[in-house]
């Protein structure tokens, strides 16, 4: 397929896990594609000899504002427009609320909410005048009250949440839409140490109603639908791919 043939795709967070299957699924369907990440190492042995590569791979920090936005100026002048932006990088943290230190705290809330918000914006500002498409990386998290002790990246996806629907009517008049797609736990290097525990293991199958959970392609597919055009009247919406999790 070539959904995205001539489209110009940021893809934050790019270097492994789910940016890294997105940015796959992109390039197969005909976009160009900017990838950015943290961790210039994991960039460059991620995409460096790959069949498919992106266009452009930037190293970069989306909690810094200003380097951010000189990061997506010198990718829309590598991929010539920037027609879809998905804000996927995060990190997170499983420590109780009443141990998490302030430092540690913060962290998460300005990677996974600050940095997310600045990536929304940056790219509104330079998407064309006939639109785009902005999907952002929530999680069953921030729609739930999970079952682990996780507060703190609890509320920073379900911020991500609210600010999707807030930024999809603000920027709706100007033919971008803004969606999010919300996965229950996927087999990541963010979430490594989880599966290796097996009683937490066990939990974690306990919520897939399915008996099975999504792959990062599974998660992937989800993000290009919410941008393609077969999507054109969705917009303010967070698309769960969680085998079940939700429906509990």
């Amino acid at each position: 397929m070539t959904r995205f043939a001539e489209h110009g795709v940021v893809v934050t967070g790019a270097a492994k896990g789910l940016g890294q299957a997105i940015v796959q699924a992109f390039l197969q369907e005909g976009a160009r594609v900017a990838a950015l990440d943290l961790d210039h190492e994991a960039l460059q042995q991620t995409w460096h000899g790959a069949s498919l590569q992106p266009t452009v791979c930037l190293a970069v920090d989306v909690r810094q504002h200003d380097a951010l936005d000189a990061a997506l100026e010198q990718a829309q002048q590598a991929l010539g427009t920037l027609d879809v932006m998905v804000a996927n990088a995060g990190i997170g943290l499983r420590v109780p609320a009443l141990d998490i230190d302030a430092a540690d705290f913060e962290r998460v809330i300005d990677t996974n909410l600050n940095g997310l918000f600045y990536c929304n914006r940056l790219a509104a500002k330079r998407m064309p005048a006939t639109g785009g498409a902005v999907v952002n990386m929530a999680s069953v998290m921030g729609l739930s009250g999970g079952i682990f002790p996780h507060a703190v990246y609890q509320a920073s996806k379900g911020a991500v949440v609210n600010l999707t629907r807030a930024l999809a009517l603000e920027w709706g008049p100007r033919n971008i839409r803004v969606n999010a797609v919300a996965p229950t736990f996927v087999r990541t290097p963010l979430t490594e140490g989880l599966f290796a525990d097996a009683q937490r293991k066990q939990a974690v199958m306990a919520t897939a109603a399915l008996g099975r959970l999504p792959e990062p392609a599974d998660i992937a597919h989800a993000v290009l639908f919410l941008a393609s055009a077969q999507a054109r009247c969705i917009t303010g919406h967070t698309l769960a791919v969680d085998s079940g999790y939700l429906a509990r």
